[in-house]
């Protein structure tokens, strides 16, 4: 097909429907690998916390080497099929087999196992992920009309992981295990996920980016002038400390809802779907507040309102899940705009660094923003749980200590409202604005 022009202003609906579909199926093992696969494999499998939580920190470590590298090859001279479109393809084969792999463990299965099929299912994401956000970067340059894209794009992520949620709290009903329950989900995520992504390579124009050269070996070459780029640098240690702030709830959900809440399983995918329903019906408000505000003072008044809610959490007693689904609903309205907003601030970014430096490195700069979000999802769980252990929190028992449980609140609620306050001041005087953006893509225009 023939390539939009990056400046159009507006994209057809239906080309943004075909662009963001595929994110629901990419979505849909979310809940399952962040939230409940950590929990399964101590409780389940018997792994120890401490196990559990240094195999999926290495398995993460992996991508400080694959996820420039894929970003890089992607930004390459364009083959036959397109940059992003090989990639993506082979990315969904790899990640749909480990998925299933990791999903369906053997009795028994040892750290080394976890760590392996873990390592290849992110190496399948990466694969996708990145290809696919660059992409998303390049079919417009208009200030606000990417944070339309992104919108439409992370909602139906949201209706992914709300998809599995439904899953995850029906499993049990039906008496699947936790086994069959999960291997469900990445059934789903198979089965959504080819047609969509099939229709995407196919109908989804790539723009056209001047060749970039041939790639360098040296991590070095590929990483050269980032230190010259501010906004870059703020942006992307705010996107890792806001990725710790929210890895940390997501991978302690189940055990605070199982020994400080002490709710049952089916209120647990209650509370889930609450918090994922609240995230898509709030995102539209988000993109109308970024359009009067700016898309960065969004973003900050987004991560106040969840530090607002979560303040509440360790004043809540046992049993006391109404209050708690309050709680979910407002730091889901809250994510709605962490996942809507920082893409299209991200994508502003690549304009500058593409201005600055005069070549295009969409791919790279999303790679390292992914390595960053991979790496405080993975550091939550590889800091958490063995704290916890230290700490002297069991999680396989029926009852912990008031310290350990103590410990467990302190980590799952305080610990993310003040990093999230760090993060807000590193975002509130973000200097990419609207008139900023457009001067910088008025420059980009005359150099072409």
């Amino acid at each position: 097909m023939t390539a939009r022009p990056p400046d159009s202003p507006r994209l057809p609906l239906w080309l943004l429907l075909v662009y963001g579909l595929p994110a629901l199926a990419l979505a849909i093992p979310t809940i399952p690998v962040y939230v409940q696969l950590p929990s399964f494999y101590a409780t389940e499998i018997g792994l120890s916390l401490g196990a559990v939580g240094g195999a999926l920190l290495a398995a993460r470590l992996l991508d400080v080497v694959t996820d420039p590298l894929i970003g890089v090859l992607s930004d390459a001279r364009p083959t036959r099929f397109g940059r992003r479109k090989p990639w993506i393809a082979l990315g969904a084969l790899l990640g749909g087999y480990a998925m299933m792999q990791l999903f369906l463990p053997p009795p028994g299965a040892s750290p080394a196992y976890l760590l392996l099929w873990a390592a290849l299912l992110y190496l399948g994401w990466t694969l996708v992920a990145i290809p696919y956000a660059a992409w998303g970067a390049e079919l417009s340059a208009d200030y606000h009309e990417r944070a339309r894209i992104t919108s439409l794009r992370e909602g139906a992520s949201l209706l992914g992981v709300l998809a599995a949620g439904a899953l995850l709290a029906g499993g049990p009903q039906f008496g699947w295990s936790p086994a069959d329950t999960q291997a469900s989900v990445g059934f789903a995520a198979i089965l959504i996920g080819a047609p969509t992504l099939a229709l995407l390579l196919w109908l989804v124009p790539e723009t056209r980016a001047p060749a970039v050269g041939p790639v360098s070996p040296k991590l070095g070459a590929l990483l050269g002038g980032l230190q010259r780029n501010p906004p870059f640098l703020r942006l992307i240690l705010a996107w890792l400390l806001n990725g710790l702030a929210n890895g940390l709830p997501a991978a302690l959900f189940p055990l605070y809802l199982r020994h400080v809440l002490q709710v049952g399983e089916h209120l647990q995918g209650m509370l889930i779907f609450a918090y994922f329903a609240s995230g898509i019906a709030a995102i539209p408000l988000w993109l109308r507040l970024s359009r009067r505000i700016g898309k960065h003072r969004s973003w900050c008044a987004a991560m106040v309102l969840c530090c607002a809610a979560f303040i509440l959490v360790p004043f809540l007693a046992p049993g006391e899940w109404q209050l708690f689904l309050v709680v979910c609903l407002v730091t889901g309205a809250a994510l709605g705009a962490d996942l809507a907003l920082p893409p299209a601030l991200q994508a502003d970014v690549v304009d500058y660094d593409s201005w600055k430096f005069g070549r295009p490195r969409a791919g790279l700069l999303f790679a390292l923003w992914s390595m960053a979000s991979k790496l405080a999802l993975a550091a939550a769980v590889g800091i958490a749980f063995p704290a916890l252990d230290l700490l002297g929190f069991d999680a396989t028992a029926a009852e912990n200590t008031p310290r350990a449980l103590l410990s467990l609140v302190v980590i799952y609620a305080l610990v993310p409202v003040v990093i999230k306050l760090i993060t807000v001041t590193l975002v509130w005087n973000h200097p990419l604005t609207s008139r900023r953006h457009r001067a910088i893509r008025h420059r980009l225009a005359r150099r072409s």
